[in-house]
């Protein structure tokens, strides 16, 4: 019979991160399809109902929220616990590469071995880490839009070309991290069902089960 024992993995700051950075997803994903398309829009608005400006008011607190979050996931990139810096899963040594195409043939069902991390695997943290770059673009261009007439978000902003073209790119990954969520927790739940290491409760309590050695 197989035997685990408890460990910490993930501290407080990567867990208010990572339900901060959650939630705040599915409020500007849903907000954010509705600036751009106000389905309830009526000749009422402005004057006895104002949706558009609650959802613009949610946005933006949403977006708020969404920056802290991306910063403390920078922070703990360098300066978090081993199991959350850069380097403990980002496919630049042997052994993250390695672990990279096992998990890619693990979930598609072409191999039933797979090196468990109490981390992120390889192919789990490379995505997290292409998120993370997203967001600074999306928020980037969120307050480049927010914004127009202050000099250090036109300068960034202008990067991505005009406003315009600036919107463009923040609606095309609104729906980026709109799929992202609901593949993460379809992949998390699949997890979760497949490892008895409780993928699922640790980013709650902070604990993953490991095979005891």
């Amino acid at each position: 019979m197989a035997v685990f024992e408890k460990k910490y993995v993930w501290s407080i700051l990567f867990r208010l991160f990572h339900w901060s950075f959650a939630l705040s997803i599915f409020a500007l994903v849903v907000t954010g399809l509705y600036i751009n398309w106000p389905w309830t829009n009526t000749w009422m608005e402005s004057s006895h109902q104002f949706t558009m400006a609650y959802m613009r008011w949610i946005h933006f607190l949403a977006g708020m929220i969404f920056i802290c979050a991306v910063i403390a996931r920078i922070y703990l990139w360098f300066f978090g616990n081993k199991y959350e810096k850069l380097w403990d899963f980002l496919p630049i040594t042997g052994r993250n590469i390695k672990n990279l195409f096992s998990t890619l043939l693990y979930y598609a069902y072409l191999t039933d071995h797979h090196e468990h991390r109490l981390g992120h695997n390889a192919l789990a943290g490379s995505s997290y880490f292409l998120t993370i770059i997203l967001s600074i673009v999306q928020l980037i261009t969120g307050l480049y839009l927010l914004y127009p007439e202050n000099n250090l978000w036109v300068s960034l902003g202008s990067i991505f070309g005009t406003q315009q073209e600036a919107r463009f790119i923040h609606h095309i990954l609104n729906w980026y991290f709109a799929w992202f969520a609901m593949v993460h927790i379809y992949i998390v739940i699949w997890n979760d069902i497949k490892s008895p290491e409780g993928l699922i409760s640790s980013i709650f309590d902070g604990f993953k089960f490991a095979h005891k050695e």
